[in-house]
């Protein structure tokens, strides 16, 4: 079930719509949308929080802060998409542990690596698509971006949002 045509997310969701209509540029997000805020939540979790912060939880860095800021605007978007954000990013915050013990690289070096490929391959999309990206035109499109790929997940569940 879906929400009204006329609401904000839907016309945020339909006008970065626009720009992804090629089937190789969608692909292209479905990958290089998620490694990028990986990648983004990697590079702020890097960044060296006070010791008082620290010593509350290993959790609580600067990608945290970022989250709870774009978890703040998905709710005043849709609270249902912003549930599934949130699920998304602590799956992406569990992986990201993961990452930082297990790498030969720092986490921000590994990161950074996958930001830029996967900027490339965005523009390449685009390329593709033969439009530029929406973020040109309005930078909150790069938090729509995500919620673009997690509507589709929530038609396909039948699930509204």
């Amino acid at each position: 079930m879906e929400i009204p045509t006329s609401s904000p997310v839907q016309n945020l969701l339909d006008e970065y719509g626009e720009s992804h209509q090629n089937p190789t540029n969608k692909m292209v997000h479905w990958v290089c949308v998620p490694l990028i805020m990986f990648s983004i939540l990697g590079l702020l979790w890097s960044i060296p929080v006070p010791e008082a912060l620290r010593a509350v939880s290993p959790w609580l860095n600067w990608a945290t802060v970022v989250m709870v800021l774009a978890v703040a605007y998905y709710l005043r978007l849709s609270g249902r998409l912003a549930v599934g954000m949130v699920l998304v990013w602590v799956a992406m915050a569990a992986t990201l542990r993961v990452v930082d013990a297990a790498a030969v690289l720092p986490l921000w070096a590994v990161c950074l690596l996958v930001f830029v490929l996967a900027w490339i391959g965005q523009f390449w999309g685009h390329k593709v698509e033969g439009k530029k990206p929406s973020f040109l035109k309005d930078v909150q499109f790069l938090l729509i971006g995500p919620l673009w790929l997690l509507h589709f997940i929530y038609r396909r569940l039948g699930w509204r949002y």
